[in-house]
C-alpha cells in the first residue's frame, strides 16, 4: 500500500469522523432546546486565575508599607497641631483674663 492510498484512506476516515461529530453536536443542541436551555456550541472554559509572582507580592508589601508610614506621619501631624492649638487657646485665654482684670 502506497503513501498516497494511505493518505486517501485517512482523509476518508477523517471526513466520516467529522460527520459523526457534527451529528452528535446537533443532537446535543436539540436536547438543550428541548430542555429550554440556550444552545451553545462549546461549554464555557473554566476561569483561570493567574498566579502572582514574588515580585508582585513584594510590590504590594512595599506599597502597603508606604501607605501606613504616610498615615502614621499624618496622625503625628494632627496630634502636634492639636497640642499647638490647645497651647494657643490657653495663652489667649490667659491674656484675655489679664485684659479683663486690667480694666
Amino acid at each position: 500500500m502506497s503513501d498516497l492510498e494511505k493518505a486517501a484512506r485517512d482523509a476518508v476516515d477523517a471526513q466520516a469522523n467529522s460527520e459523526q461529530v457534527a451529528l452528535i453536536l446537533a443532537v446535543l443542541q436539540a436536547q438543550q432546546l428541548a430542555q429550554g436551555g440556550a444552545p451553545s456550541a462549546y461549554p464555557a472554559p473554566p476561569a483561570v486565575r493567574p498566579a502572582r509572582s514574588a515580585a508582585k507580592w513584594i510590590g504590594i508589601g512595599i506599597g502597603g508599607s508606604v501607605f501606613l508610614i504616610a498615615f502614621a506621619l499624618s496622625a503625628v501631624a494632627v496630634a502636634i497641631s492639636a497640642v499647638a492649638l490647645t497651647v494657643c487657646v490657653l495663652v489667649l485665654r490667659s491674656v484675655w483674663q489679664d485684659v479683663q482684670r486690667g480694666r
